[in-house]
C-alpha cells in the first residue's frame, strides 16, 4: 500500500538554514516522527503564509508533502510562539541551547516523545522561570537520561557501593561517580561536592514544577554546571556552539 502523498504533525522548530534566493531547509523536532528536515518554499519573502510560524523555537502544526529528497512543508499554523523568550536576550539563548542539545544528540527519523515532550515542558518553563539555570541543569540532565547517558549518582561506578556523604569524583568517561577509594579507576576524574551530587538527583528525579522550587548559591550551581558541561562535550566528543554565547552574555 503507497503511503500517503501529504502527512500532519506538530513540530518544535530547532533550527533553520538558507536554500537558494527566499527558501529555507528547517530542522524540526517532532512528538511521533523524531527529528527531520524539511524544505519551507518561499518562507524568507515577506508576503509568505510560512512565514513567522517557521521561526526558530515556535511550537506549530504542520502540514508536508513527501519529496524526493527533502519533504516540503506546504502550510504551518503556530500553537505556540514562546514570546517570553523571545524578548529576553538571556532567555532567548538558553533556548537556543536547549535546542542545539537536540539537534546534536539526536538522528533524523529516530522517534522519541519523551525528548519532545522535555523539550516542550522545559522551553515553557523557560518563559516563566526566575532562574534560567536550573531550567538548563533539569533539561540536560533528563535529556541524557532519555537517550540512555544518564550519569549513575547512587553507587560506585567501579565497586558498586553506595556512595557516602562526601566528596567523590564524577567520570565523564564513565557516565557518572566513583568512591574516593576507586579514584585512579578511571583515566580524568573532577572532584563533586555532597551538594552538587543531591542538586544532580533532586534535578534528576522531579518534574520542573517540583524543581522550579530549588534555589541554588551560585557556587553550587556553577558547579553543577561546569560537570555536565564536561560530561556532554566528552559525549558529543565536540563543544556545543551556542554556549560561547551563553558565557558572553554572563
Amino acid at each position: 500500500m503507497a503511503k500517503p502523498r501529504v502527512y500532519k504533525t506538530e513540530a518544535i522548530v530547532l533550527k533553520r538554514n538558507d536554500l537558494g534566493e527566499a527558501d529555507s531547509i528547517i530542522t524540526l523536532y517532532t512528538p511521533n516522527l523524531g527529528k527531520i528536515r524539511a524544505v519551507a518554499r518561499g518562507v524568507r519573502r515577506p508576503k509568505s503564509k510560512l512565514g513567522g510560524h517557521l521561526d526558530l523555537l515556535t511550537q506549530s502544526a504542520l502540514l508536508l508533502a513527501h519529496g524526493q529528497t527533502l519533504d516540503v512543508i506546504t502550510q504551518s499554523q503556530t500553537i505556540e510562539s514562546f514570546l517570553p523568550l523571545k524578548s529576553d536576550l538571556r532567555n532567548i539563548s538558553c533556548a537556543l541551547y536547549m535546542a542545539e542539545l537536540v539537534n546534536q544528540f539526536t538522528v533524523e527519523g529516530a522517534e522519541h516523545y519523551p525528548v519532545y515532550r522535555l523539550l516542550l515542558d522545559d522551553l515553557l518553563w523557560l518563559c516563566e522561570a526566575r532562574d534560567s539555570d536550573t531550567v538548563l541543569r533539569h533539561f540536560e540532565l533528563h535529556l541524557l537520561s532519555h537517550l540512555g547517558y544518564q550519569p549513575e549518582l547512587y553507587q560506585c561506578l567501579n565497586c558498586k557501593s553506595p556512595l557516602a556523604p562526601e566528596r567523590n569524583l564524577f567520570s565523564a568517561s564513565g557516565g557518572g561517580v566513583l568512591c574516593s577509594k576507586c579514584a585512579g579507576s578511571e583515566p580524568a576524574t573532577r572532584p563533586i561536592s555532597v551538594d552538587a551530587l543531591k542538586v544532580m538527583r533532586f534535578l534528576l528525579s522531579n518534574s520542573p514544577a517540583s524543581a522550579s522550587r530549588l534555589r541554588l548559591g551560585r557556587a553550587i550551581s556553577r558547579e553543577v554546571e561546569q560537570l555536565l558541561r564536561w560530561y556532554i562535550r566528552y559525549i558529543l566528543e565536540r563543544e556545543v556552539k551556542s554556549l560561547e554565547f551563553l558565557d558572553h552574555l554572563r
